[in-house]
């Protein structure tokens, strides 16, 4: 296993790639990003299946809610969790049940048994291991890197997760048209198992408390008390809901217009056509 504190560079090295340095940090951010374009993978292939199985736009749109609503179910509760045990264990814990999911879901495509109501309710145990494994991957941040850093990592952490929703869904466009969903849903547990060999190699340095352990009730109210008095987070909360309601329709039934409206490469080029879209606006955002 690799100490992650061993290996830091001197703490005055603060620069927005600086984080990049050390081991553990820039194995785990590319873990991560690797399993967040094998997630998005894995939704475009998911959505596809029950676009061609039932051709109903309400079915993609149910594979898809299958995808979110469990961060709204289990996030104060994912969140609560990631503060009260070990990072470490938990993050083994939740990508293991993901990639036992995405096996499940790459054996049962093989064989021709994914059905539509088997097809949600794997997408929602797979949403459900996401949504408790986010504020975790967020969490250890500050576990990888000295505090100078820690800005600089955050920002990378968000940098990855724009990088994977600009790239993800056009290979998984390229995999599906080419290859077949099951080597979607094949790919998507590779990048869980990588992450999880990742995560089993981080050598944790549990910090020592005099306090005594929080539990999880006590964890919970805490959270709700401090979101209930953060003005400026209850503001950004608003805005998010208000952008992603309306934006989310593109998400849920772009896999319903693609494969009706558009066929071969045409649906291919218009996803690609996305992702580079995507990656323009990052550069631009990064050299403001």
């Amino acid at each position: 296993m690799v100490n992650a504190t061993a290996s830091q560079p001197p703490a005055q090295a603060a620069g927005a790639w600086s984080p990049l340095k050390i081991r553990m940090f820039r194995s785990i951010w590319l873990a991560i990003l690797a399993s967040n374009i094998g997630t998005w993978v894995n939704d475009v292939a998911a959505a596809w299946v029950m676009a061609e199985r039932t051709g109903s736009p309400l079915m993609v749109a149910l594979v898809q809610s299958a995808t979110t609503v469990p961060i709204v179910l289990l996030a104060l509760a994912a969140g609560t969790l990631a503060d009260i045990v070990d990072r470490r264990k938990y993050l083994l814990a939740t990508q293991g049940w993901m990639l036992l999911v995405a096996a499940v879901m790459a054996a049962l495509t093989a064989m021709d048994m994914l059905t539509p109501q088997l097809l949600v309710l794997l997408t929602f145990c797979m949403g459900c291991g996401a949504a408790m494994a986010m504020p975790a991957q967020a969490a250890i941040v500050s576990e990888l890197v000295p505090q100078p850093m820690l800005a600089s990592a955050v920002a990378l952490n968000s940098i990855g997760i724009n990088i994977a929703r600009s790239i993800g869904p056009a290979i998984g466009g390229v995999i599906v048209a080419q290859l077949g969903a099951v080597w979607a849903f094949g790919f998507n547990a590779i990048t869980f198992a990588a992450m999880l060999f990742v995560v089993w190699g981080w050598k944790r340095d549990p910090k020592q408390s005099s306090l005594p352990p929080e539990g999880f009730g006590a964890g919970l109210k805490a959270g709700l008390r401090y979101a209930s008095r953060a003005g400026r987070l209850q503001a950004v909360l608003i805005k998010s809901v208000g952008f992603f309601f309306f934006a989310a329709a593109f998400f849920f039934l772009g896999a319903a217009f693609f494969r009706f409206a558009m066929t071969g490469w045409s649906a291919i080029q218009c996803a690609g056509a996305a992702a580079h879209t995507g990656c323009f606006a990052f550069l631009l955002m990064g050299e403001g």
